[in-house]
């Protein structure tokens, strides 16, 4: 079904290369191949091999991936143009109105998979705040199988992507809540069974000073403010997640927080006032610190 006279695969991503290294994408090839697998519907080693074998697009192919390739170089997120996003073991649907998981926010569910695999009981209990997508809530259900998982959302938009996305992939252990996490308490939204007896509480929330407009302009301009910017200081919604969590956790239980590098102390600092015990900030594979978990 290839037109003879449609670009090679391997002549597209050359011009996908240089067109995305010349407005600053960071990863050019990852994405160029991305795209590629997108319009396809391959896999991104498929994309790979297929350029080596010398095989070409359909000219209604190339034209699409042109037209994609046009948004992208405008910085639009990859992952709005393919409607997918990857985290740990899953694919997420994302698009706009919705935070898009980073793949350092991994490392961070990783403290509570193990703090999840680690509760002496057979159904441990998790609290994911500011869900976004699910990505968070829904990678613990997977990765812990006996697990229950809640999910908060207060985005209209953004609980409508992590609905789909836990409808496709919750295995009826993930349970998603709209509203402000501040009123995620037993007797408001969160259910009694969670009053001192949740096992983990993980958060990605916004913590962006909100002097600090991110340089990057696929955040800038398409993640949404409220899943950005957390006061002046960044630690706004922090400060509430901490009491929340108080009431949540059982005790011995793990609170997870993810933040930018330079607020672990200050984070470490309003823990311990909070009553909280062995506040500890951990880095990410990039070194830079990524995350500080405490014990109830």
């Amino acid at each position: 079904m290839n037109d003879e006279h449609a670009p090679q695969i391997t002549d597209l991503l050359s011009e996908l290369r240089s067109q995305f290294t010349e407005v600053g994408i960071g990863d050019p090839d990852v994405d160029a191949e991305l795209l590629v697998g997108h319009v396809l519907g391959e896999s991104r080693g498929a994309v790979q091999a297929s350029a080596i074998m010398g095989k070409r697009l359909t000219e209604a192919q190339a034209s699409r991936l042109r037209d994609l390739s046009e948004l992208r170089a405008q910085r639009v997120p990859l992952q709005h143009l393919t409607g997918r996003a990857p985290f740990r073991s899953i694919e997420l649907r994302v698009g706009p109105g919705v935070f898009v998981p980073r793949p350092e926010t991994e490392t961070v569910a990783q403290f509570a998979v193990d703090a999840l695999g680690a509760a002496a009981t057979t159904a441990p209990l998790a609290v994911d705040l500011c869900t976004g997508s699910g990505a968070i809530a829904l990678a613990l259900a997977r990765e812990v199988p006996n697990a229950r998982v809640w999910a908060v959302e207060k985005s209209a938009e953004a609980h409508a992507w992590a609905a789909e996305n836990v409808a496709a992939l919750g295995d009826g252990r993930v349970e998603l809540i709209h509203g402000d996490l501040a009123d995620f308490v037993p007797g408001r939204l969160a259910p009694a069974e969670l009053a001192g007896n949740a096992h983990v509480v993980i958060s990605n929330p916004p913590y962006v000073p909100n002097a600090m407009v991110p340089r990057d302009a696929e955040v800038r301009d398409h993640d949404p403010e409220l899943a950005l910017y957390g006061g002046n200081d960044g630690l706004d919604v922090i400060r509430v997640i901490s009491g929340i969590a108080m009431q949540l956790l059982l005790p011995g239980g793990s609170l997870v927080l993810e933040h930018a590098e330079g607020q672990g102390a200050a984070i470490r600092e309003l823990l311990a006032r909070d009553g909280w015990r062995a506040c500890a900030t951990h880095p990410d594979l990039t070194g830079r610190d990524r995350a500080t978990t405490a014990l109830k």
